[in-house]
């Protein structure tokens, strides 16, 4: 390069310049609009700014000839800069001006990120910004050229901070932060680096120096500005401070683009001034689509051409998901459907919290600085889509619905007609062929006519043709014409989407007949070759012939290998077939297999993975298919995993169909698999379903057994009354059948309940009931669970020595029966009574061989619990920092598990953390929100933590609120009789 100008003025390459003042600032004006004319009165208000001399002119040329023997010095031809009567201006080459070079470098770096082209943007930025050698035109004081370098200026920044975006995604935060230490010293009021530094610090755990980052950056917009950062500053914090980044960022990992869009048929007809309508309108601004028509109307299929069309404005993610609002089984939930859609970002499923509102956190936080795009296809209300709209202006949002979405903000909306008579014809032609249509062009218009112009309608009667060449188009409209409709809810006028399905089904074979007419029966979407085997009493491979011969016909799809689905109308067109009352005993030996497989699998992997006392109560008669159900059951985890969303629908058709054994056997089989998953809303639905039906047949084993995992549930959700109030139910069944194993179970869970519900006597009182059960059965497997949860219950209480007594027995009970599982938890409430009890050595060596073996066997919710004990010593060993790094991965434990109760736990020790550390605002503001949350969950100690954490905040800059925050804990605290009262005392006793 010929020029610099990115920092102090070089002439011919190396390190020459020119020296004199004036031909120094008539250069720099010249590069600064180089290829241009720059005018004479422009130039002399550079050199002279507000007192130009009479001269002024002729010492400009002066000047310009000074350069000019300058540039021959240097080897440059003097007829680089032009003279023109207007002005004066420098000819320069592609790659003789660095400025020029940079802006070239930047360009194509923001081309490779909207490609999603990541590692080359990278590239492309550092390129550029390597021709920096300090400020732009440094040591050139005029206010002409100092006003055009700090634009340069400015650009480089722009440049510097879309490269970190770009390398944070790249997973290398890390090698980013000491960078963006120097950027953010040099630039401390520029948000955006602060902002990047902070999540560059959280991405490699060091939440605490994020937090310090953002706090010198609001003192410093105090002290300066008199301003408080902004507001996308303000959240950033807030998510750092609440851990939400501990979860989505503890592990740095490249993004890479995801592509989960459905394929667009290459056949696509008509709609162009639609489809050209609804990219210019994103084009111009709307970041969210609302498409609306009739079922068939092709809403899908011009959703997914508009997303294909505009794929390179959105290159870091496109996304797609079926919300079925409109189908068989219920609309996906806001939980069911973020959860799909961070697993198609590539979230691990162990990193999914359980909680709705911590996966949309998870889900804003994911899209976070992408540029995406999103199909919500087959909405059924504004408030199905309304929690999974991303934040921003970088994402795009296409919504298909059977109804207008009224009340999505933002939302433009467009309601989709039918084809016109014309595109129909031409969608006919492509099916079956151009010249077909144009022999025949009166009985091809009757055809789509018949068809109700809907395109799928037109492509299923159209693949008749196509497959029978010797047809004439005239045969199948008066096939069309003379056939009954079987779908007349579709019909719109003489129009029937129900004539094209029933064609098609007139072209397979009778056994194929057969099979699509008991697919009908399936209730959920996707379903597998073992399923129609099943349901059609055959073999897999059997099975399997029968599936491609659907698939040819269009009556089934394969979405991918040996999984299958029914678009919705031809399900409802199946269902219509199987409902006829010729074939009633068809219909229900047919559910009756359907139930019986998923009951016999469910329940063979729930026996291996459940506990020993758990498994009495899984019962299931001998399987119809006992092949199937053996082989399909070799799955395992992964089994349930696919087909766990199924079940509410399974168990609503076994009660609507009356078949109330499988009923509220189908809804203990799941409830492992919903437990786990975090589908508590689903596992209470099921479970009052399942208790209708045991409660019909009069069967009180099975009632108080669905009583006892429906309160499974709401411990879970933290509603620890409505856990007590029905476990309570299912205890007086369980008694009064005299089944006295039952009851010792059933004993300890109520105990664990009414402990959690800081119940403590009522809790001992239980525990007490169920181990001398245990001891007369001799039963160490309940013996063990009961002294586990008494020990817990104990600590809470602040009953030590007692604690450590039962931990103790506990600990002897789990070595003699060798499951480390129990040893773990023995082991970690020993420690936690040591510690409380003042014992910091032995608590230590304790807590962390807990942890060691918590983290051998997976249990994360032990692991958060030592974690957490282990924050609180090393905070009151005065170790803060170290603390809050420990309560942060214990909140990133309690989320992935699901428990609300303990995230508020875990996010009051971070808060008191935060306070030792002396940011007194940090951790009110953690405390105000845990408040809120405990609050709405009704968990009372939490509550008192956070009313607690408030006072310490305010004692010495409101005492009087500090106070009343105290004594509102001390209630509460009093209320639920544990031992932190005295502390609460002791600091309102040191206020006055």
């Amino acid at each position: 390069m010929r020029f610099g100008i990115l920092g102090p003025l070089r002439v011919g390459g190396g390190e020459s310049t020119v020296t004199a003042g004036r031909d120094r600032i008539v250069l720099a004006m010249l590069l600064l609009r180089a290829g241009r004319l720059v005018p004479v009165d422009e130039l002399i208000d550079a050199v002279w700014e507000e007192r130009p001399p009479a001269t002024a002119r002729a010492q400009l040329q002066t000047c310009v000839s000074r350069l000019r023997r300058r540039f021959t010095e240097l080897g440059l031809a003097p007829e680089t800069i032009i003279t023109d009567p207007v002005g004066y201006g420098v000819r320069t080459a592609p790659n003789d001006l660095d400025a020029e070079v940079f802006t070239r470098n930047v360009e194509a770096a923001r081309a490779a990120v909207a490609a999603g082209r990541l590692a080359e943007a990278s590239e492309r930025f550092r390129a550029a910004l390597a021709l920096w050698r300090g400020p732009a035109l440094g040591g050139i004081p005029s206010r002409s050229v100092r006003r055009r370098a700090q634009t340069l200026d400015e650009q480089r920044l722009t440049a510097l901070e879309e490269c970190v975006d770009v390398e944070l995604r790249l997973g290398r935060a890390a090698e980013l932060i000491e960078e963006l230490t120097e950027s953010v010293d040099q630039h401390p009021l520029r948000e955006r680096l602060r902002g990047q530094l902070m999540l560059a610090l959280s991405s490699v755990g060091r939440q605490a120096d994020a937090l310090a980052v953002y706090r010198e950056g609001r003192r410093f917009y105090a002290d300066e500005l008199g301003i408080e950062p902004g507001a996308a500053l303000q959240e950033l914090h807030q998510r750092v401070l609440a851990g939400d980044l501990a979860l989505a960022g503890r592990e740095a990992r490249p993004i890479a683009p995801v592509r989960s869009l459905p394929r667009a048929i290459g056949d696509f007809t008509g709609r162009q001034q639609t489809l050209a309508r609804l990219v210019k309108d994103v084009e111009a601004g709307a970041r969210i689509q609302l498409i609306d028509g009739m079922a068939g109307s092709g809403k899908t299929t011009l959703a997914v051409h508009v997303a294909t069309a505009l794929v390179d404005n959105y290159p870091d993610a496109q996304l797609y998901i079926d919300l079925h609002g409109h189908s068989e089984r219920a609309p996906l939930t806001a939980s069911a459907a973020v959860a799909t859609l961070l697993r198609q970002l590539g979230v691990p499923a162990d990193r999914v919290p359980t909680n709705q509102d911590d996966r949309l956190a998870l889900w804003r936080t994911e899209l976070a600085g992408r540029r995406a795009l999103l199909v919500l296809d087959n909405a059924a209300t504004a408030d199905q889509v309304t929690p999974l709209l991303p934040n921003g202006s970088h994402c795009l949002v296409l919504v298909t619905s059977r109804r207008r979405l009224v009340g999505v903000d933002e939302g433009r909306p467009f309601s989709l007609p039918v084809l016109d008579p014309d595109e129909a014809v031409e969608l006919l032609g492509r099916v079956v062929g151009p010249d077909r249509v144009a022999a025949e062009p009166e009985a091809a218009a009757e055809v789509v006519r018949r068809c109700g112009h809907l395109p799928l309608a037109i492509r299923l009667a159209g693949a008749r043709l196509a497959h029978r060449p010797h047809w004439r188009i005239a045969d199948l409209a008066e096939r069309l014409s003379s056939r009954p409709d079987p779908l007349a809810e579709f019909e719109a006028g003489e129009r029937s989407v129900g004539r094209a399905f029933a064609l098609s089904y007139a072209q397979v074979s009778p056994s194929a007949q057969r099979a699509f007419r008991l697919l009908g029966l399936h209730p959920g979407v996707r379903f597998d070759t073992s399923v129609a085997a099943v349901l059609a009493e055959l073999s897999l491979p059997g099975a399997q012939d029968l599936l491609d011969e659907l698939v040819d016909a269009h009556l089934v799809e394969e979405v991918e290998q040996d999984r299958y689905r029914l678009h919705d109308l031809v399900r409802e067109y199946a269902r219509t077939l199987i409902a006829h009352p010729d074939r009633a005993v068809e219909r229900r030996d047919g559910i009756e297999r359907l139930l019986d497989h998923h009951l016999q699998v469910a329940m063979t992997i729930a026996r291996k993975r459940e506990l020993s006392a758990s498994r009495p109560l899984l019962v299931a008669g001998e399987p119809l298919r006992a092949d199937l159900a053996a082989t399909v059951a070799e799955q395992g985890g992964a089994w349930l995993d696919e087909n766990v969303a199924l079940w509410p629908a399974l168990v609503r058709l076994a009660e609507t169909e009356r078949f109330l054994h499988y009923c509220w056997q189908l809804t203990r089989a799941c409830w492992y698999a919903q437990f786990e998953s975090g589908r508590l809303d689903e596992l209470i639905e099921t479970h009052r379903v399942g208790l209708r039906a045991a409660e019909e047949l009069g069967d009180e084993r099975a009632m108080a057994t669905l009583l006892n995992y429906l309160a499974s549930a709401h411990y879970r959700l933290g509603n620890f009354p409505e856990s007590i109030r029905v476990m309570e139910m299912s205890l007086d069944i369980f008694r009064r059948l005299g089944l006295h194993r039952e009851v010792r179970n059933t004993l300890v869970n109520l105990g664990t309940s009414y402990g959690a519900n800081f119940e403590f006597q009522r809790a001992r009182d239980a525990y007490d009931v169920s181990r001398a059960l245990a001891t007369r059965m001799r039963d160490n497997d309940a013996l063990a669970n009961e002294l586990n949860n008494l020990s817990l219950s104990l600590l809470l209480w602040g009953r030590l020595d007692e604690a450590v007594f039962t931990a103790r027995k506990h600990l002897i009970v789990a070595r003699e029966i060798g499951d480390p599982r129990r040893i773990a938890n023995a082991i970690g409430h020993l420690g936690m009574a040591r510690h409380r009890m003042g014992d910091v050595g032995p608590a230590g060596r304790l807590l962390r061989a807990a942890l060691r073996l918590k983290r051998q066997v997976g249990a994360r919710f032990g692991e958060g619990e030592v974690l957490n004990e282990i924050g609180m010593m090393e905070r009151e060993a005065g170790r803060p920092e170290l603390a809050a790094d420990l309560h942060r991965s214990a909140l990133v434990a309690m989320t992935e598990v699901g428990d609300r109760v303990a995230q508020c736990g875990s996010r009051n020790l971070l808060a008191r953390a935060i306070l030792a550390q002396g940011d007194v605002t940090s951790a009110l503001d953690l405390y105000r929100r845990v408040l809120a949350d405990a609050t709405q969950l009704g968990a009372r100690y939490e509550q008192g933590r956070a009313l607690e954490g408030i006072g310490r905040c305010l004692r010495t800059g409101d005492p009087t609120a500090a106070r009343a925050h105290l004594t509102r804990a001390l209630s509460l605290y009093r209320q639920i009789d544990v031992p932190d009262r005295h502390e609460v005392e002791r600091l309102l006793a040191e206020l006055g």
